[in-house]
């Protein structure tokens, strides 16, 4: 057992960064069997994730609390202070930095979370609260930076389906079938290989998508990129010094700094100048680096 646990936390190590590799030379492949399969192996990837980690969770442990409301707080003041300060500069820029800030946490970040010791119950309440934030708040923020054409059906379109389904699924579990539902969370590190096989699909469809780009320019995609960088940067470190005032830094840290980017970049795409998708498609990279960083500083402490 000592051995199979040393295995994955060596193959935690390098897993994400080879995934990222093998995803962006493979990127033709993986576009077409995604299309072949309609768009639907990284949504039924993150069912199974989150369906996974909510076995681990009970209802009654679920709590907003400070942290939850300091950081929905800093995400809302961040994400138009972003867009009012770069507006002068140029519009494409401040619409892309606006929304890797506005974008909900992401779906894996409940998974990575718990991989970093983070509490799973305050990151899946606070997973629930975000999403939800976003869907009343995203509408509102894109009139005045963008079309103005988005509704809150719309985002909670994307959003309902893969946040309450395993969650509803996973409490059912637990409550017809509780052995099932207690071996699979003993047996959560699974989620973390299906989370592998989500970025290789993620990863592959980003490359095709920056590759046959034509519309911007070089200067323009180098600035996106490093305002995804900036911004990503700072919103880890600002999500963990919240979360170390109240306990739990890891949750801190992805709750405000690992976003459902492939949600920004609908937004960006539908509801902003299409080119400022590459400010969230190169978060998505960045995020990734990130976490495969504290996995691998978690596990060396280990």
């Amino acid at each position: 057992m000592h051995l199979l646990e040393h295995l994955h936390r060596n193959v935690k190590t390098v897993a994400m960064p080879t995934a990222m590799v093998v995803g962006a030379l493979l990127c033709r492949p993986i576009s077409a069997l995604e299309e072949l399969s309609g768009q639907m192996i990284t949504p039924t990837l993150i069912f199974l994730m989150l369906f996974v980690t909510f076995c681990r969770v009970k209802p009654s442990q679920m709590k907003p609390s400070m942290l939850h409301v300091w950081l929905l707080l800093v995400q809302t003041v961040a994400c138009i202070g972003v867009f009012l300060l770069l507006r002068p500069l140029d519009l494409i820029l401040a619409q892309g930095a606006m929304v890797c800030v506005l974008a909900p946490v992401a779906m894996a970040a409940v998974v990575i979370g718990g991989m970093l010791g983070a509490n799973v119950a305050t990151m899946a309440t606070y997973s629930l609260l975000c999403n939800m934030a976003v869907a009343l708040l995203a509408p509102v923020i894109l009139t005045f930076t963008g079309t103005g054409a988005c509704t809150f059906a719309q985002i909670l379109a994307r959003i309902a389906p893969l946040l309450v389904m395993p969650f509803a699924a996973a409490q059912f579990c637990r409550l017809v079938i509780p052995k099932a539902a207690k071996w699979v969370g003993d047996h959560s590190q699974i989620s973390f290989y299906m989370w592998l096989a989500s970025l290789l699909v993620i990863i592959g469809r980003t490359t095709a998508f920056i590759i046959d780009l034509r519309d911007a320019s070089l200067a323009t995609e180098l600035w996106l990129a490093f305002a995804a960088l900036a911004i990503c940067l700072g919103q880890f470190k600002v999500g963990r010094m919240l979360g170390r005032r109240y306990g739990d830094a890891p949750a801190g840290g992805q709750s405000l700094g690992q976003k459902n980017t492939v949600l920004a970049v609908w937004m960006a795409q539908s509801f902003l100048d299409p080119i400022s998708s590459i400010a969230p498609t190169a978060y998505i990279v960045w995020q990734n680096f990130v976490n495969s960083y504290q996995i691998w500083r978690k596990d060396r402490g280990k």
